[in-house]
C-alpha cells in the first residue's frame, strides 16, 4: 500500500515506540504519588513539559498534556472563555476550523454567544482588514487555525496575533497540522493558546498538548481537578507523553530538510497532473503546507477516486477524518466558494516521512488512468 494520508495520521516512529516501551517499563508510577516511583514519573513528565515548551517557543508552566488535538481545542477554549466571560460573549472564527472547534462554537451559540464566521478568499486565506472590522467591544476571543488540514493553506498567525494584542483580545490557534512542520514561537507570535497532537508527527495516538500563556487567566473545567495543575482530570499518560516528545524532537530537528523534500514531492505530483484538464489544485499557491495537495477532479466524485485508488493499493482521503463518516460535502471546500457538487469531487493526498518520488509517479499514473477510464478518454 502506498500511504498518502499522513494528514489524517502517521505511523509511529521506531524511536518513539522504543521510548514508549522503556518509559512504560521504568516510569510506570502515577506522577501524583509521593513515593520514589511516582517521583521518577513526575521528573520525566517535568522534563517533557520543559522540552515541549522550548519546541513551541513557550514556557513550561503553560504546557498541559491532553489526549489529543480535539480535547486540547475544547479545554483551551472553554477554560479561556469561562475565565473571561465578563468581558463579552462575541467570538470570531473561520468556516475552515476543525470539527472540534466548530461543534463547540455551535453549542456556545445556543447559550447566548454570538459567533462571527470570518469569510476566506478562494485560496482559503483570511483578510486581516476584515478580521479587524469584525472585532467589537464585546469580542472576547478569536480562533483561527494555523493551517488547514484539507487544502494546506497557512494563515498569517503572527500578524493576527499582533493585531489582537492591540485590542486585548484572546487568540487561540489550532496547530495540529503545523507543529513539527512549521516554526512556532507562541509568545513571539502573540498566541494565547494553541493545540497540538502527537499522532500527526509520528507519535502515539491519544496524546496531545495544549499551551496557554502563563500571562492569561483560565478557569478549569472541573473544580478540584488535581492533574495537570487542575487543567484536566485523569491519570497522566507519562509513557505516551515521553513517546510524543521523542517524535516531536525528531520532527522539529529535521523540519527544514523535510519541508524542502515535501515541496519537491508536491511540485512533482502537480507537474505530473498538469496536463490533465479535469484536475485543479486547491489552496494558496505559495502559503501552503508542502505535504498536503488538495485536488478537485471535476465530474468525478472524490469517493469514487478514493475507492479506485484503494483498489490499486493507494491510500488517499476525501477530507478530514473527523468528518468523512457524515457523507457531507467538505465545509472547508464550500468556504472557498465552491459548490456542493464540487466539494464532493475533492480528494486529498498528503505525504510523509516514507513517501518517495517513485510513489508520487506511481500515484500520478494511477490517477491519470482512473480519470481516463472514467471519462472514456475525454479528460
Amino acid at each position: 500500500m502506498i500511504y498518502l494520508d499522513y494528514a489524517a495520521t502517521t505511523p509511529m516512529l521506531e524511536e518513539s515506540l522504543d521510548t514508549y516501551v522503556q518509559a512504560a517499563r521504568t516510569y510506570y508510577g502515577n506522577e501524583q504519588s509521593l513515593h520514589d516511583t511516582g517521583s521518577d514519573a513526575a521528573a520525566l513528565l517535568k522534563l517533557c513539559r520543559s522540552t515541549l515548551a522550548k519546541l513551541i517557543g513557550g514556557e513550561a508552566r503553560g504546557i498541559y498534556f491532553t489526549s489529543g488535538g480535539s480535547e486540547s481545542n475544547y479545554l483551551a477554549l472553554h477554560s479561556l472563555l469561562t475565565a473571561h466571560e465578563a468581558k463579552g460573549r462575541h467570538i470570531v472564527t473561520t468556516p475552515l476550523e476543525h470539527a472540534s472547534i466548530r461543534n463547540y462554537f455551535q453549542e456556545l451559540a445556543k447559550t447566548g454567544y454570538d459567533i462571527t464566521y470570518l469569510p476566506v478568499d478562494a485560496a482559503g486565506c483570511v483578510d486581516l482588514s476584515q478580521l479587524e472590522q469584525s472585532l467589537r467591544e464585546d469580542t472576547v476571543l478569536v480562533s483561527i487555525q494555523h493551517a488547514n488540514s484539507e487544502i494546506g493553506t497557512i494563515q498569517p498567525i503572527a500578524r493576527i496575533g499582533k493585531l489582537l494584542k492591540e485590542y486585548g483580545i484572546l487568540f487561540h490557534t489550532d496547530c495540529v497540522q503545523t507543529f513539527g512542520k512549521l516554526p512556532i514561537q507562541a509568545e513571539e507570535m502573540g498566541i494565547d493558546s494553541l493545540s497540538i497532537s502527537a499522532h500527526k508527527l509520528y507519535g502515539p495516538k491519544g496524546v496531545g498538548a495544549c499551551y496557554i500563556s502563563p500571562r492569561v487567566c483560565w478557569k478549569p473545567l472541573f473544580d478540584g481537578t488535581s492533574h495537570e495543575n487542575g487543567f484536566r482530570p485523569g491519570t497522566v499518560n507519562v509513557p505516551g507523553i515521553a513517546a510524543f516528545l521523542t517524535a516531536a524532537q525528531y520532527s522539529c530537528q529535521g523540519m527544514t530538510q523535510e519541508a524542502v523534500r515535501m515541496q519537491h514531492l508536491r511540485k512533482l505530483l502537480l507537474a505530473e497532473l498538469a496536463e490533465v484538464p479535469s484536475v485543479s489544485v486547491l489552496g494558496h499557491p505559495e502559503q501552503v503546507l508542502p505535504h498536503i495537495a488538495g485536488l478537485l477532479i471535476h465530474g468525478m466524485e472524490g469517493q469514487y477516486t478514493m475507492l479506485e485508488c484503494n483498489r490499486r493499493g493507494i491510500a488517499i482521503s476525501v477530507g478530514s477524518a473527523c468528518q468523512i463518516g457524515k457523507q457531507e460535502p467538505s465545509r472547508a471546500i464550500l468556504a472557498l466558494g465552491r459548490t456542493a457538487a464540487e466539494a464532493k469531487q475533492y480528494v486529498r493526498l498528503s505525504f510523509g516521512r516514507h513517501t518517495t518520488e517513485q510513489h508520487i509517479r506511481e500515484v500520478a499514473a494511477s490517477l491519470q488512468a482512473i480519470i481516463h477510464n472514467f471519462f472514456g478518454g475525454a479528460v
